[in-house]
């Protein structure tokens, strides 16, 4: 089967609007949060058509605390002698550099590796990214899950050493090669998103802005604290209920965030309040869907989800259906 998918990939033109190359990337960290590190990291180039060109790893000491060492097995010890990031920020530029950023989860790797750089005041060579669950959601593979461990076995790549971010990036390589040809040979758009720069200030406090422009006003405090809560005008339109999946947004619905998002939050906010819908700050029976990129997590919106039976859609899908917005309806 993977055979005739590569066969048919070769022998269809391949699309002109793909990208001409791709760093698969994985970080392992301390933990989760916005003030937790990366303690090491792994990046494979590919080719544009998903050729392996080299790959690169290193250790890097977080100066804290190395976080869940049951997981990843890198213990104080072994990190006290790596580098810090801002001594391989260079390199890893290097393997960055003009490439789409692959990843699983992308929006957790590429948020780790943006806040690292800024920390490091720089800003990290990446214009794009591509997450290969979103792929996998796009091509629709017949997946239990979409943990890596499952993506792998589909197309019969072996994991050596889980968690482990050097294994963990040759796994997905090896599984992007075959997914990329599949999405060539059946004429896919590739899920696409745009990878936004951050700047930090002597603070702690982190903040998203535009590339080459200022950053907004508003701000993400250390600690992994969330940025100060903003009064915002009532939505004008009554609640018409909840979000139907493959209709549209219609103006009046509420709509909850849960977790971390590749967009500054107050954007997607204010994109969505500017659009006639209503943002909510917590989830209630009311609420007529949960954004999140993490469904799966234990947060208490996501939990709530669960319990009241919430639709939930990923950052991407709510980007996309911002753009067509139903108008409330009259009277």
């Amino acid at each position: 089967m993977l055979e005739d998918q590569t066969t048919a990939a070769s022998a269809a033109p391949w699309p002109a609007a793909y990208p001409q190359g791709y760093a698969v990337v994985d970080v392992e960290t301390t933990g989760l949060s916005r003030d937790d590190r990366i303690i090491s990291a792994a990046v494979y180039r590919l080719d544009a058509r998903g050729e392996v060109e080299d790959h690169w790893y290193t250790l890097v000491n977080p100066e804290r605390d190395p976080g869940p060492v049951w997981i990843h097995g890198l213990t104080n010890d072994v990190l006290e002698g790596a580098p810090l990031f801002k001594d391989i920020a260079e390199e890893f530029a290097t393997r960055l550099d003009g490439r789409v950023l692959v990843a699983h989860n992308a929006v957790f790797d590429w948020s780790m590796i943006a806040r690292e750089y800024a920390r490091a005041e720089r800003t990290a060579p990446v214009r794009q990214r591509l997450c290969t669950i979103a792929l996998s959601k796009e091509l629709g593979l017949p997946l239990p899950n979409h943990k890596l461990e499952s993506l792998a076995a589909h197309f019969g790549v072996v994991q050596r050493n889980a968690h482990h971010a050097l294994d963990d990036a040759r796994v997905l390589a090896e599984a992007f090669r075959p997914s990329l040809r599949a999405a060539a040979s059946g004429g896919v758009r590739l899920p696409l998103l745009e990878c936004r720069p951050l700047t930090e200030w002597t603070d702690g406090a982190a903040r998203i802005g535009r590339q080459g422009s200022a950053p907004s006003s508003s701000s993400y405090g250390g600690g992994g604290t969330w940025r100060p809560s903003r009064k915002r005008q009532p939505c004008p339109y009554p609640n018409p209920g909840r979000y139907e999946p493959g209709k549209q947004l219609k103006q009046g619905m509420r709509v909850a965030f849960s977790g971390d998002t590749s967009v500054d939050r107050e954007l997607l906010e204010d994109r969505a309040v500017e659009a006639g819908l209503h943002i909510a700050t917590s989830l209630s029976r009311l609420t007529s869907v949960l954004v999140t990129n993490d469904p799966d997590s234990y947060t208490s919106k996501a939990v709530k989800a669960k319990q009241y039976g919430t639709p939930v859609i990923d950052e991407a899908a709510f980007g996309q259906l911002l753009r067509d917005v139903a108008p409330a309806s009259d009277g």
